[in-house]
């Protein structure tokens, strides 16, 4: 249920767990539709709670009460939206900023116009109960999916405690089984998404000793257009803005209804899809204009040197990203009526 680094090695190895069957590709074939397609924006939307708060959107009619045309097109595989996005099919597309560094390392004309949310709980690093501190962690085994946000949240925690990944043995698997393998004790220590994260805390057998809760700015999930979209399609896309700010506050406001939208659109019962809302921080505007602002530390910029460095290390990505040109925050500012920041 999580986002991942995309390697262009192996896109099945990064795939999502969950494959939604029958909604896969139903988006892709009805184009064709009578109405002048000219102003509509495509938009890619994958297995992610910030993302799927689209479809609130879009069946609250906050869309079209701010004059935007939008198309969502889902994706059950999260890596074939990049590619999607990447090679123009798409107008938008809904990746992490992680995601999105490897195309900007290429010279791709995208630019990131919203914030959906920050994973803020939703990935933890859980230990069992004899574990006290990540320094206790040396010489141990972890299980986590290799090059995932787990990894990168793995990474992250043992920076902060002055070790690297070299101190710990990494245990490959899928998310499932690395929470199977701590759950039935192989492994002394799993980085895993929710579900996982609350299946295992609830059993009492593990508990989170990092979360990305401790990481803030580090995963953003983001709306990310092609730059000829910005141009062409720029009153939809600031429409879309604007429905987002009517969404965050549904969503907000009216938990229980927003969860039965979101929940069956993954084919999930809306108790079981309530665990992933408390673990995501979804952005209102305030926190959309300090993510696009350079000058604060958390922004999408500040802290993309921190996720690149991670991504080059491990060979994600060839290149450096420029992330200032990956930013572009008029949209944002004219959604809210502001000047334009020059």
């Amino acid at each position: 249920m999580h986002h991942h680094f995309s390697a262009s090695v192996a896109p099945s190895a990064f795939s999502r767990l969950r494959t939604l069957i029958g909604s896969a590709c139903l988006g892709l074939t009805l184009v064709t539709a009578a109405a002048p397609a000219l102003a509509q924006v495509k938009v890619g939307v994958s297995d992610w709670p910030g993302w799927v708060a689209w479809y609130v959107a879009e069946q609250k009619g906050f869309f079209k009460k701010n004059g935007a045309d939008v198309k969502l097109v889902w994706f059950a595989n999260y890596t074939d939206s990049i590619s999607a996005l990447s090679s123009g099919q798409l107008d938008a597309n809904s990746q992490t900023w992680s995601d999105t560094m490897g195309p900007l390392a290429k010279g791709l004309p995208l630019k990131t116009v919203l914030v959906n949310d920050n994973s803020a709980g939703n990935d933890a690093l859980l230990v069992s109960p004899k574990i006290k501190s990540i320094a206790e962690l040396k010489g141990k085994s972890v299980a986590l999916e290799e090059f995932s946000i787990s990894h990168f949240v793995l990474a992250t925690a043992l920076a902060k405690n002055g070790m690297s990944i070299k101190d710990v043995k990494i245990v490959n698997l899928s998310a499932g089984d690395a929470a199977a393998a701590f759950m039935t004790g192989r492994v002394e220590a799993a980085v895993v998404w929710n579900p996982w994260v609350s299946q295992i805390e609830k059993s009492g057998k593990g508990k989170a000793l990092f979360t990305s809760k401790d990481m803030p700015g580090l995963i953003p999930d983001l709306l990310v257009a092609q730059e000829k979209a910005i141009k062409g399609k720029r009153k939809e896309l600031v429409g879309m803005i604007k429905a987002w700010f009517e969404t965050e506050k549904f969503i907000r406001e009216n938990p229980d209804e927003a969860v039965k939208i979101m929940a069956k659109v993954v084919s999930l019962p809306p108790a079981e899809y309530k665990v992933f809302l408390p673990g995501t921080k979804f952005f209102d505007a305030a926190a959309n204009q300090a993510a696009l602002d350079p000058a604060n530390k958390a922004s999408l910029q500040a802290v993309a040197p921190t996720i690149a460095g991670f991504l080059l290390e491990n060979k994600l990505i060839d290149g450096k990203p420029d992330a200032g040109k990956g930013v572009d925050g008029s949209l944002l500012a004219e959604a809210l009526g502001k000047p334009a920041a020059k």
